[in-house]
């Protein structure tokens, strides 16, 4: 048996799996979930640095972490190094354990104004950033990058060099550039090449989306830890799976179509006392889109879902499909 573990700072984690942060997806419901389901952290959706935006609806619900285990993470993105120091202190106010800054989004919206992914192009505005924020907090600093912003421009290894001198305490890498957006496979060479050449924690993200995969990247890159996001999208479990195959070297049954149901249901009860009735419904349409992937008459079930306005309509429909194909699965047994 191999304990997986991981600290950051003074915060041991439960084990060294994270759940990435995803615009949209990783609100706090899905957070909750997948901590339940065998994440060791979960790192809230990126929160603008512009203060004229914290009191909107969006930013409200994207800072709230109430209920959460610790430590709570909470991601910024920016691209004024003073704006994102504030922005980590307002955080932290709020209840932020962990401050996360946002340099890898490759969303145009966020590279056009110089933030996400956009920052590796300039490594002395990344210094001046990170300086400016590990100064404004007591709480651990963390960093999600990409390994540059093109092929011709990785420059990871440098700025992992520069996220360490700058008081960083983890550093999470996507194993692709700004210009792959989420093309083509992701690289671990670049990973491995930054925890060889730092001395901080080191967790790689990208196309994790199996046991083995996950087993055979930590091996590769020697990460500290692996970051799971668009995999975790309908299929929470896969945190206890990739855990459950790297403490006991055997696989996890995926869940029967009982349990995704049970989770499924709590999951979509969760997002409507969350965001309320009218946004809960329209944003459990893509959570169930997700968990209903790849299963029989999915197609047809996601189709008539989306003319659904009302949670009971949802949650009665949701019922009535799980329950059919759990039939249909003791049948064939």
């Amino acid at each position: 048996m191999t304990k997986q573990t991981m600290a950051i700072g003074p915060y041991t984690l439960p084990n060294n799996l994270f759940l990435a942060p995803m615009a949209g997806v990783t609100d706090r419901p899905f957070r909750q979930l997948c901590r339940r389901l065998g994440a060791g952290m979960a790192v809230s959706e990126m929160i603008t640095a512009n203060k004229t935006l914290w009191a909107s609806k969006k930013s409200l619900l994207r800072a709230n972490h109430i209920g959460e285990p610790e430590p709570r993470s909470i991601q910024i993105a920016g691209a004024d190094p003073a704006m994102l120091a504030e922005a980590a202190q307002h955080n932290v106010e709020q209840g932020a354990h962990i401050i996360d800054i946002n340099m890898g989004c490759p969303a145009k919206k966020v590279c056009n104004v110089m933030a996400g992914s956009a920052l590796l192009q300039n490594e002395k505005l990344v210094s001046d950033i990170l300086e400016s924020v590990v100064n404004a907090v007591d709480v651990p600093v963390t960093l999600k990058i990409r390994t540059g912003w093109d092929t011709d421009h990785r420059n990871g290894v440098t700025i992992a060099k520069i996220a360490q001198e700058s008081g960083i305490q983890a550093l999470a890498v996507h194993g692709r550039t700004r210009a792959c957006a989420y093309k083509g496979d992701a690289e671990y060479d670049t990973i491995a090449e930054i925890k060889a050449a730092i001395n901080i924690p080191v967790i790689a993200n990208g196309d994790i989306d199996t046991p083995d995969k996950a087993k055979t990247i930590l091996d590769y890159t020697q990460a500290d830890g692996l970051m799971i996001g668009r995999t975790a999208q309908g299929n929470p479990w896969i945190f206890r799976q990739i855990l459950h195959f790297l403490e006991q070297g055997e696989y996890l049954d995926a869940p029967p179509v009982s349990e995704v149901q049970r989770i499924l249901i709590e999951h979509l009860h969760a997002l409507y006392d969350f965001y309320g009735e009218y946004t809960g419904v329209r944003m459990a349409r893509k959570h169930i889109a997700w968990y209903s992937k790849g299963l029989r008459n999915g197609n047809p079930f996601r189709q008539q879902m989306n003319t659904y306005e009302l949670p009971q309509q949802q949650l009665d429909f949701t019922e009535q499909f799980f329950s059919d194909l759990a039939q249909k699965e003791t049948i064939a047994a």
